[in-house]
């Protein structure tokens, strides 16, 4: 492939919040030409098998094989680097990052060294993130090695039909209600830090609490894609 090496993007979980991913690194470069941008090549996949079914029902089929031969086709085609923006898919990394020879930009690894830089050890996280995060433990493992502790607001019912709604409907008054009632809750704890760690949550970041500090992992992941493309 002619010109700078891509980077592959494993996407469709789901297509809306890739294409944010896609806007979002776009925006992290300055650029002054067309050709000071990433180059990306996109999987846009949303048949990925359902990470809720497989983690949360225990009855859907396991999403890693399908990730893993993503990440194999998009080295192939000559990417330099992955990356995904589903939070969830994360718990599939080492299938994916297994597969090939390219690093994956892990972004629950961006994540807790971003707290660990900003708030430092001992701060405490509160999670916008779907039940299925929490259930598995992702965050819980990368920001507990770094001495951090991981909260939660306890909304589970009202997150999770708030991110398939989402995914059905798009970003409706009720689940920005879903998503600002959960960051006030977490507020009112005393968090130093909240994540929004779900790429649906991504599409309606503005409906958190005021005066919460709050940080989108998806942000944190185009920063690290475009910091990853060195402009030649």
């Amino acid at each position: 492939m002619p010109g700078p090496h891509p980077i592959g993007i494993l996407g469709g979980m789901g297509p809306a919040a890739t294409i944010l991913l896609q806007s979002k690194v776009m925006d992290a470069v300055p650029a002054r030409h067309d050709s000071d941008h990433v180059p990306l090549l996109i999987d846009m996949n949303p048949q990925v098998p359902s990470r809720i079914a497989h983690l949360i029902d225990g009855a859907g089929e396991n999403p890693g094989p399908t990730l893993a031969a993503m990440a194999v086709r998009l080295q192939q085609l000559g990417c330099a680097a992955l990356a995904m923006p589903c939070n969830t898919a994360h718990h599939y990394a080492d299938a994916i990052a297994g597969a090939v020879d390219i690093p994956f930009l892990n972004m629950i690894d961006l994540a807790a060294n971003h707290a660990l830089r900003t708030i430092g050890k001992g701060g405490r996280i509160g999670m916008l993130a779907s039940p299925a995060v929490q259930k598995i433990e992702l965050f819980e493992r990368a920001f507990g090695a770094k001495g951090l502790s991981v909260h939660w607001p306890n909304r589970d019912d009202a997150m999770l039909t708030a991110i398939r709604s989402i995914k059905s409907e798009g970003p409706t008054a009720r689940a920005r209600g879903a998503l600002l009632e959960a960051s006030t809750v977490l507020e009112a704890a005393g968090m130093d830090l909240q994540f929004i760690a779900c790429s649906e949550f991504s599409l309606i970041a503005d409906n958190v609490a005021p005066l919460a500090n709050v940080v989108d992992t998806v942000d944190l992941l185009a920063q690290e894609i475009a910091g990853f493309f060195t402009i030649k």
